[in-house]
């Protein structure tokens, strides 16, 4: 079996496509061993590398693709610290207190990469705030319940009846959340930024180098590639949605979404820089970037075929745009239509911690669906780790929570 999936991730143009060209050149594998080789240099490996450059380690990063042209560029890129399951759902399974502290680790991840990124040239990082409308999981007293919930413990949420959300951000009337401290950004000139920081503090960039196999042994990891042997003293598998199959439990599951963005200039289509998504299980997003597109996605399938996914696209594209101008009250015209694979969970959170399997082997798996978000949490307490500052929350994220064996995935 090889050390992860491979996959058609992503089909069609998107957006971030521009960035194409600009790519960082490849580096050598290196000679000597160091102290963290990280297995994908998509947003997860990239901002892993920045954090842990920064903190004076050596770092290999090695992809199989060229860099950020993975998941990191499907990704519809809406910075959230709010988690697909709802906090009162979560507290419901949980327990209120553990809930709470992952959800304030979350939160936490997401103002600290704010403070990292928003000077950060091509990553157009901006703050927003959310509209959280109400859906399949939560109705209106749902909403109402979630948003006490989440002041209560201190989140920055406040509950809007139907008629305020119609009259404040001029779309259809329906109850929603909304709340601060959420994130725009271009995903791929982020991952462009942070890998240009890590390789200007002597981290390389190896690509395009297959990871076929890892080792362990009492002091370090040894990964074979298809281009020759690489040793660290840690290695971290943050390879996206291509699992770690011997290492990632059968929990953390892989899914089909669709998205599309109108042509700049679009937007505004709603009043207010808030991005919108709803509480349901497959729901409607949205968003604008910096270029005055919309940017809407939703239509997830719990299959990952790429050709059966990738034949729903007009018709997935066409719902998106018609739930979206139903919202809106105004047409909505796409100009670039995708489909890709993401992953999901059952508490809507990260598989981040270490392998049970290998000591000295790391996990930074991003499935729940906020991908930028919780590559930010996968560095914050993956460097800790690997700097002996271990984080207290890391057993909120830990893989082998669901019960899976700890023996192997």
């Amino acid at each position: 079996m090889d050390l992860t999936e491979h996959h058609d991730l992503r089909s069609n143009a998107l957006p971030w496509d521009a960035h194409a060209d600009d790519l960082p050149p490849a580096d050598t594998l290196p000679v000597r061993m160091v102290d963290v080789a990280i297995c994908g240099a998509g947003i997860t490996g990239a901002m892993l590398a920045d954090r842990l450059s920064e903190q004076g380690l050596s770092v290999a990063m090695l992809d199989r693709r060229y860099p950020a042209c993975g998941s990191t560029s499907a990704s519809t890129a809406l910075v959230l610290w709010e988690a697909d399951v709802p906090l009162s759902h979560l507290a419901g399974r949980v327990g209120i207190d553990r809930a709470v502290r992952c959800w304030r680790r979350v939160h936490r991840a997401v103002r600290t990469l704010a403070d990292h990124a928003l000077h950060l040239p091509r990553a157009h990082m901006k703050a927003r705030q959310s509209l959280y409308l109400d859906g399949t999981l939560l109705d209106a007293d749902g909403l109402a319940r979630e948003a006490a919930l989440r002041a209560a413990h201190g989140f920055p949420s406040t509950f809007l009846s139907a008629e305020q959300v119609q009259q404040r951000f001029d779309i259809a009337p329906r109850p929603a959340i909304f709340s601060g401290d959420s994130y725009e950004v271009d995903p791929v000139g982020l991952t462009h930024d942070l890998l240009d920081q890590a390789r200007d503090r002597g981290a390389s960039l190896c690509w395009p180098v297959d990871v076929q196999t890892v080792s362990s042994a009492d002091t370090h990891i040894q990964l074979t590639t298809d281009r020759g042997v690489v040793e660290a003293r840690h290695a971290v598998l943050a390879t996206g949605y291509e699992r770690a199959r011997l290492f990632l439990p059968e929990a953390f599951r892989l899914r089909s979404s669709y998205a599309i963005a109108t042509a700049p200039g679009t937007a505004p289509l709603w009043r207010g820089p808030a991005m919108m998504w709803e509480a349901s299980s497959s729901y409607l997003y949205a968003r604008t970037d910096a270029e005055g597109r919309v940017i809407a996605g939703g239509g997830d399938e719990d299959f990952h075929d790429p050709d059966h996914r990738d034949r729903l696209i007009p018709t997935k594209a066409a719902e998106i745009a018609a739930n979206l101008s139903r919202l809106v009250g105004r047409p909505v015209e796409p100009r670039e239509t995708w489909a890709a694979m993401f992953g999901s969970s059952p508490d809507g959170l990260p598989a981040i911690g270490p392998s049970a399997a290998f000591d000295r082997l790391w996990l930074a798996s991003g499935f729940g669906g906020n991908g930028v978000t919780f590559a930010a949490l996968a560095a914050e307490l993956l460097t800790a780790s690997l700097t002996d500052l271990w984080d207290k929350d890391m057993d909120c994220f830990d893989p082998y929570r669901f019960g899976a064996s700890r023996d192997a995935g």
